[in-house]
């Protein structure tokens, strides 16, 4: 009865792998077809004549432009409300907190619709800009505030985590030693959560590059003046289909690039998006 008993276990548990790897297999397909597509679909030739189509290069400037003030404006401001967050720890901060992160889940084009509101010529804030003759919408500085309001959600987040893990003991003995708290944390705090910040400020980066539904609700699809790599991917799909597929594949190339440094360029720095360290995967094989 026992061997019985012992050989339903087994058969359960091998049955119970095999549901879960063929779960996963089919997830991992799922996630891995439409990226191999793209390269498979996509010839050496097509690669090169969709890259001279003449929206690639005013879109790439654009968007290198774009994202390189976009991801200024989120890191400096960024820093300092992650550690004031962290500091000033009680229901107003996690409140705060909260908020910073609804453009991570709220649609896109709600995220463009809420900058028009606020920033159009009839919005909050764009009728008092309007007296002065400043207008933001569809222009590159609607780029920019659109992929500021998208992308620095990441950076706070990955911020906040490197200023929780720091050490207080540090702090503590910074300030005992006579440093100001201004000094105490460009010395001792900063350095200490860099790999972090560099890890959210590469998240950032590659989130702004990828923004495509809110700035064109705000920022509009005109050539050399709003139109991204992906408002151009969009665009040559209604003309030329190779230069779309190359677009879309020097995107994807990008974007590898940034979660391979992630990986292989900070120890810590990919903690707070899932990124284990070296040090870490080793102890984790030794346990």
């Amino acid at each position: 009865m026992n061997g019985a008993d012992s050989r339903q276990r087994r058969v359960a548990a091998a049955a119970g792998r095999i549901v879960c790897a063929s779960a996963a297999a089919l997830l991992l397909a799922f996630l891995l077809l439409p990226v191999a597509a793209l390269f498979v679909s996509t010839g050496f030739s097509d690669l090169v004549s969709g890259l001279r189509h003449p929206l690639v290069m005013p879109a790439l400037r654009l968007s290198l432009l774009t994202t390189s003030v976009s991801l200024l404006v989120v890191v400096v401001p960024g820093t300092a409300l992650a550690w004031i967050l962290v500091r000033r720890e009680g229901a107003l901060s996690r409140w705060l907190e909260t908020a910073i992160q609804l453009p991570v889940v709220i649609p896109p084009a709600v995220g463009g619709l809420a900058l028009l509101l606020a920033f159009g010529r009839r919005g909050l804030i764009g009728q008092s800009l309007a007296h002065f003759g400043v207008a933001i919408p569809f222009s590159t500085l609607a780029v920019i505030l659109a992929e500021v309001f998208v992308s620095a959600p990441f950076f706070v987040l990955a911020a906040t985590a490197a200023f929780r893990r720091f050490d207080e003991s540090l702090w503590i003995v910074a300030r005992t030693l006579g440093a100001s708290p201004l000094r105490a944390f460009f010395r001792v705090a900063l350095p200490a959560a860099a790999p972090n910040l560099v890890a959210g400020a590469a998240m950032s980066w590659a989130r702004s590059l990828g923004e495509f539904g809110a700035t064109l609700m705000f920022a509009g699809n005109l050539t050399g003046r709003t139109q991204t790599l992906p408002l151009a991917v969009y665009t040559a799909l209604e003309s030329d289909v190779r230069a779309a597929e190359a677009i879309s594949l020097l995107l994807v190339a990008m974007a590898f690039v940034v979660l391979l440094l992630l990986r292989r360029g900070t120890a810590a720095g990919g903690a707070a998006f899932g990124f284990p360290s070296d040090a870490r995967r080793g102890r984790e094989r030794a346990a």
